[in-house]
This record gives C-alpha cells, structure tokens and sequence, in this order.
C-alpha cells in the first residue's frame, strides 16, 4: 500500500484527472463517476485517498455525491455570474488614463434576419447601427460596435453620438428592465486590428450585452478588448 507522501500525490492525481474530465466536458453533467472501490484498484491507492478527493470535488461543486448511488458530474447551478453594466470612461480612469472618445461609424438600417433576428430584433426593425473607439490615453482600450433598436428608444435617431459614448446616454435616458452577458474569447480580425491598433489574430475578450425594457429589445452591444489588457471581475454570492 502506497505511503502518505505517495498518497497525497495520488490525491492530487486524481483530483487533476476527473477535473479535467468534467471541465473539457469529456464527462458532461449527470455522468457517474467511477465507484470508489474503482478508482481504488484503478490508481493503486488507499479508499481513503479516493474520499478525499472525491469530498474536495464535492465541496469545489465540481461533482455530486450521493449516498448509495455513487457521485456524479454536477449540473450548473447558473449560467454566468450577473456583471454590473460599467461605463467604459470610468473603466478607463479607474487604471489613472486620461480618456477620450471616438465615433467611427453611425447610420441607420432595417433589421435583416437571420442575424438581427437571432439577436431578439424583430424582421424589419428600424435599427441604429454605431461603430465606436474608446481610447485609454494614447492607446485604443475597447472597440465597441452598437445596435439599438429605434421602436425601443425613437428619441436615439435625432442623436450624433459624436461627443457622448451610446452606452451612458442609453442609461440616462432608457429604463431597462433585464439584461444579459455572453463573455468569449476570439481573435481579432483585420479591421479589428486595425482599430485598436494590434496585429491581426491577437487575443482578444469579447463581452455581448443585450438589455430590455420590458419584453422589447433595446440594444445589442459587442465590446471588444485587447485581451492582454483587460480583467472581467464578476463579484458574486453562494445561493442558498
């Protein structure tokens, strides 16, 4: 039987093997974990050195144990954590850059399916289209490319956007009622690059809100950082 230094690394070995598992999906949720007395013959180890990974697993919310049954991949308890919608200006000046805005682009067009359709805009939706650089002293910080719908907010076809940013006059002047995150990485494409002044297949973050009011569609922004450059930091708390 192994001794307790080579228990521990054993611990630690499987601890690494089934989370690799579980978070490369290659065991999805609801898939059985292997029995203990399996994992025991297969590792060559102690069943006390299978519990205490199997309970750290547990208590990481990585797995599911129950008693009888066995242990299991556990099922998500949530999507994403909720991010508050932060104004880009104050993201900038928190790191102690002075920051400036940029309008690039700006017009009007109706909603064509399947793309603006899959984004919650109904066919033929009146939409305004913005294409936006927000800069952290010298250097481009975030790109930001805007839809908003213009049955939601009429008022928005009068505005220029040529001074203030979409996303604070949005918040001042439209009520929302829910929003929703999508955080992914991509790697920035030629006229990305060429925006926020990176070569072309850098990593980049990607952060999609869409935001209502109501049951009525108000925007769809795609937010683009250098990844190097950025952190999302979600706070959030155990629910019960």
């Amino acid at each position: 039987m192994s001794g307790s230094g080579d228990g521990n690394s054993l611990h630690e070995r499987i601890l690494a093997d089934i989370g690799a598992r579980i978070v490369s999906g290659d065991w999805p949720p609801g898939h059985r974990i292997p029995f203990e007395h399996e994992l025991t013959e297969q590792y060559g180890c102690s069943r006390m050195t299978v519990n205490k990974a199997l309970t750290q697993l547990a208590r990481a919310g990585l797995i599911d144990r129950r008693k009888r049954a066995g242990s299991f991949v556990a099922r998500p308890r949530s999507q994403a954590a909720v991010l508050e919608i932060h104004d880009i200006r104050a993201e900038v000046e928190a790191l102690g850059q002075p920051y400036r805005y940029q309008r690039i682009t700006h017009g009007t067009r109706t909603a064509t399916a399947p793309h603006d359709t899959a984004l919650g805009f109904a066919p033929s939706a009146p939409l305004l289209a913005l294409t936006c650089l927000h800069w952290a002293g010298e250097a481009p910080f975030c790109l930001e490319e805007r839809l908003i719908s213009l049955d939601a907010v009429p008022e928005a076809r009068h505005e220029t956007f040529e001074s203030l940013s979409p996303g604070p006059w949005l918040l001042s002047h439209v009520p929302w009622s829910s929003a929703e995150h999508a955080i992914r990485a991509m790697v920035a494409d030629r006229g990305a690059a060429r925006l926020l002044a990176v070569e072309a297949g850098t990593a980049c973050l990607v952060i999609e809100r869409r935001t209502w009011t109501g049951d009525m569609p108000v925007t769809h922004v795609c937010l683009t950082y250098p990844g190097a450059n950025h952190t999302v930091v979600a706070r959030f708390t155990p629910q019960g």
